[in-house]
């Protein structure tokens, strides 16, 4: 099963609460008060994405963390390698770390990166002001046996 991290989930909640909020400055306490998650993990997300370009960190009284650029300038994508590294669905496909064993013999490599890069394309498609809008509601359709899953607009 490929899942996204909990600290990257978490980043993108806190981040999209910056972007609703644009143009405002928060300290860690406040967000991880209107995230509910604990302090430690919100200062640890905040230094990550500010260290990445992804949030403006401004010291003082009035302090706080940012949105460093346009919520629509920031993907999904983005987010995800400032909190996990490189996006990569197989060892092989890490660029930075191929460790796998098989590599140099394996039929299937080439197909793993092609893999690879449709999930970077799709997570850089959506931008953080994409995710602060809900989705409508879905309507499933069955197909077959299978339902199929399509959104009204």
């Amino acid at each position: 099963m490929l899942r996204v991290t909990k600290l990257a989930d978490y980043g993108i909640v806190m981040l999209t609460y910056f972007a609703t909020h644009s143009g405002s400055t928060f300290n860690a306490r406040d967000v991880a008060k209107v995230v509910r998650l604990p302090l430690p993990v919100v200062s640890k997300v905040l230094k990550l994405l500010s260290r990445h370009g992804l949030l403006a960190s401004q010291r003082g009284i009035k302090g706080g963390y940012g949105l460093a650029r346009a919520a629509q300038d920031i993907t999904v994508a983005e987010i995800i390698r400032a909190l996990e590294g490189p996006i990569a669905v197989t060892e092989c496909s890490d660029s930075l770390h191929g460790d796998c064993d098989l590599q140099v013999g394996c039929p299937v490599r080439t197909n793993w990166h092609l893999i690879n890069r449709a999930i970077h394309d799709a997570l850089e498609k959506i931008t953080l002001a994409e995710m602060t809008q809900p989705l409508p509601q879905p309507v499933v359709q069955f197909s077959g046996m299978e339902p199929v899953r399509q959104f009204q607009a």
